[in-house]
């Protein structure tokens, strides 16, 4: 018996190469200056609160998680990110702690990969400044020998943290509970105070240009995100010179880590190009909203958290009508 010369298949018929896998090991790849340069700011210590959340992250997958889903490099990629934005002292079960809440109800219970309605990394990030107030903002000094050991990554769980810890605020702390400025050539360089993937934002952006010349990273969502960041922080700064200007909002914090690998996770991003824009203005300006008026000087995970509850009702408004109808596509 001869084959069918015509085979009827559904939709689409055009299939891209990329596949999942391919994309979330790129993002990996990506991530890998990100976390050279926090071992280079913050020695060994960011090293280590890196491989605790990334570790955690991989064993939740790998125990409660479907058969083989270690493979597609989303929890990886999740721990990655969490370690990236927790500070270079924190406890090592803590950042343990985060990885497998972040996995574990951050992903799975919502049903795996492609389920989740927020980014898994910031819900584990979430519930470690909800659970640990004090140790997720305890800001061990940058620099020193690489082998020195900062803040208290050792410490039993449950017990109180070393008072000898050595800390230093960060530009965002410093600015808004002490007015201090923090110069512009440290905030671009890195050479401050934060978590241990926030400062490097020169190597965020060269990071977010290989994604966006691979096709990975759609530039519609973080360039709202900074676009409006600068545009309201510049009209606040005009009207009150106390308010910090484009250049340090920009710079400072967790922005650039959010606006580039965060904000732009393709599961709870929307899925138009209108929808993208205005997720990303929401996101910046809850961002500033926060920072200048906010009892926290950081504001970049709330905002994310907030409008990726917000990315089903955005696609159902953004969503294109049907070709040849004025009726919009239902989701």
């Amino acid at each position: 018996m001869t084959a069918p010369k015509l085979i009827v298949t559904a939709s689409p018929h055009i299939k891209s190469l990329d596949s999942t896998p391919q994309i979330m090991w790129t993002v990996v790849l990506s991530l890998i200056p990100v976390v050279l340069s926090a071992v280079f700011f913050f020695g060994i210590s960011a090293l280590l609160v890196i491989a605790a959340a990334t570790l955690s992250a991989l064993l939740t997958e790998r125990l409660l998680g479907r058969p083989g889903s270690l493979s597609d490099g989303s929890a990886l990629i999740t721990g990655l990110l969490l370690g990236l934005s927790l500070p270079p002292g924190f406890p090592l079960w803590m950042a343990c702690v985060g990885g497998a809440f972040g996995i574990g109800f951050g992903k799975l219970v919502w049903g795996g990969l492609g389920q989740n309605a927020f980014n898994p990394a910031l819900v584990g990030r979430a519930f470690l400044q909800a659970s640990f107030p004090v140790a997720i903002t305890t800001w061990p000094k940058a620099g020193g020998p690489f082998f020195a050991l900062k803040g208290d990554l050792f410490a039993w769980p449950f017990l109180h943290p070393n008072p000898d810890t050595v800390t230093a605020a960060t530009p965002l702390g410093l600015l808004k509970f002490e007015g201090k400025g923090t110069p512009l050539v440290d905030l671009v360089l890195g050479t401050t105070g934060g978590s241990v993937g926030e400062t490097a934002s020169l190597v965020i952006i060269a990071c977010g240009l290989f994604l966006l010349w691979k096709g990975y990273l759609n530039y519609r969502a973080p360039l709202a995100i900074l676009l409006s960041v600068a545009v309201l922080s510049t009209i606040l700064h005009a009207i009150d010179a106390t308010k910090p200007d484009a250049a340090f909002m920009l710079f400072s914090g967790g922005l650039m880590l959010g606006a580039v690998f965060m904000a732009t996770d393709m599961v709870t991003v929307p899925v138009t190009n209108l929808g993208r824009w205005v997720f990303g203005i929401g996101v910046g300006l809850l961002v500033v909203v926060i920072r200048v008026w906010g009892g926290l000087p950081e504001g970049v995970m709330y905002a994310i958290l907030f409008m990726n509850a917000l990315t089903p009702f955005i696609n159902r408004a953004t969503q294109p009508a049907v070709f040849g109808t004025r009726t919009r596509a239902t989701t």
